[in-house]
């Protein structure tokens, strides 16, 4: 029985017209959930990992994805051969409920049924059994593939775009900083300057013979696909040996980066043309980075609001006072009114981060926690208890009245 083909759209979890984002994105998600580093012993999830690994290598690859769209599996060699337990088309893979075999039988020079069956002129392109031309014709209409003399030649193809987290500390958010990042990118080779090329003659493809194409046979149907061997250029040119060909090479790159004052935690920068370079010389990517901001210790963020939690003695709040309180540009003096409560918070206007593309500035929200005394000696008791005797009402009793 033939291997049933594998949907690696279903494996990823998105649709056959997802986009190359969120076919890296699926990807992403579900390589850093099944990794055997995160899933020790794990068999299943290792298992997962590999499918999953395999599913992007090729929905990643427009090549790879072509053919995969195409006939539901992808092969360096093509399609296999009919009887050779080659994979079945993958679900939705319809041709109508039409029996390809009478064109098959057509070919060898048979018709199903007895006879000579239908004459010539009743297959666009010519006669039938000249090495199946009319019927990959036929296929071209369907799948955009056409024979012809002139293999196509390849194109310069946009480098990729590269991902990196930069943490930083709190106060680099707030000020703003510069920093120098290495980055391993993909660079134009300085052999062959991007070609790929080493020199010397370019030959027609042998296993094409120059016409970027070869016919496979799957069952009793035949399809044009792109030559795996040269890649549906139709030529061989002698490669660079220092790139090998790709006309690209692993480079270490130093960036450096300006992290503008007031960037948030999650926010994304973009740095145009850092990323890897083009192949055949197309244009290089862009470097993402997004930014993780370390917590503080005492200050925390909302937007462009700074909340802080500031201590206050009992005699502070009781009584009122002014008292100073740390903020992102210094110290600042904040107004305690007489009966303060604990838990109750302070607004110090335009106190939080600034924002340099409205010009505005967020606030301070200052919340206050009173801090009871600790006492060690007869008199601070007495002084309490005198308090207590002066203010007797049960600051409870109204929980008392709802419960």
């Amino acid at each position: 029985m033939a291997a049933k083909s594998k949907d690696y759209y279903e494996l990823l979890g998105v649709a056959r017209t997802a986009s190359a984002d969120d076919i890296r994105k699926a990807y992403r998600r579900l390589a850093r959930k099944h990794h055997p580093d995160l899933n020790p012993g794990d068999k299943a999830s290792e298992d997962r990992f590999k499918s999953v690994q395999e599913a992007y290598d090729i929905l990643s690859e427009p090549k790879k994805k072509q053919m995969y769209d195409q006939v539901g599996f992808y092969s360096e060699s093509g399609f296999p051969s009919a009887g050779t337990g080659g994979q079945e088309p993958p679900p939705g893979f319809d041709f109508g409920g039409f029996d390809f075999s009478d064109f098959a039988n057509q070919q060898r020079g048979g018709y199903r049924g007895g006879g000579p069956g239908p004459g010539p002129e009743n297959f666009p392109g010519g006669a039938a059994g000249a090495g199946g031309g009319s019927f990959q014709d036929l296929f071209g209409q369907f799948f955009g593939r056409g024979g012809g003399a002139a293999g196509k030649q390849e194109a310069p193809e946009k480098g990729a775009d590269l991902e990196y987290t930069l943490n930083i500390d709190f106060w680099q958010s707030i000020k703003g900083t510069q920093v120098k990042l290495n980055i391993q990118r993909q660079e134009l080779c300085t052999t062959c300057n991007g070609n790929g090329q080493a020199g010397g003659a370019i030959t027609p493809c042998p296993q094409c013979t120059g016409t970027g194409q070869v016919s496979q046979m799957a069952g009793a149907m035949r399809f044009n696909l792109s030559c795996p061997r040269c890649n549906g250029s139709g030529k061989l040119r002698n490669a660079c040996p220092k790139c090998h060909g790709d006309g690209r090479t692993a480079q270490l790159d130093s960036v450096e980066v300006r992290i503008p004052a007031g960037a948030k935690s999650g926010s994304r920068l973009r740095v145009q043309g850092k990323g890897n370079a083009g192949k055949m010389n197309g244009g290089p990517g862009d470097l993402f980075i997004t930014v993780r901001v370390e917590p503080h210790q005492f200050f925390d963020r909302d937007g462009d609001n700074i909340l802080i939690k500031v201590p206050v003695t009992i005699s502070e709040a009781g009584l009122g006072a002014k008292i100073e309180v740390p903020t992102i540009d210094g110290r600042a003096l904040l107004k305690i009114p007489q009966g303060t409560k604990n838990g109750q918070k302070f607004r110090l206007r335009d106190k939080g981060v600034h924002d340099a593309r409205k010009d505005t500035h967020g606030d301070q929200i200052v919340e206050v926690v009173l801090e009871a005394p600790d006492v060690h000696d007869e008199r601070t008791r007495e002084i309490l208890r005198e308090l207590a005797s002066l203010h007797p009402e049960d600051p409870r009793a109204e929980i008392w009245t709802k419960v």
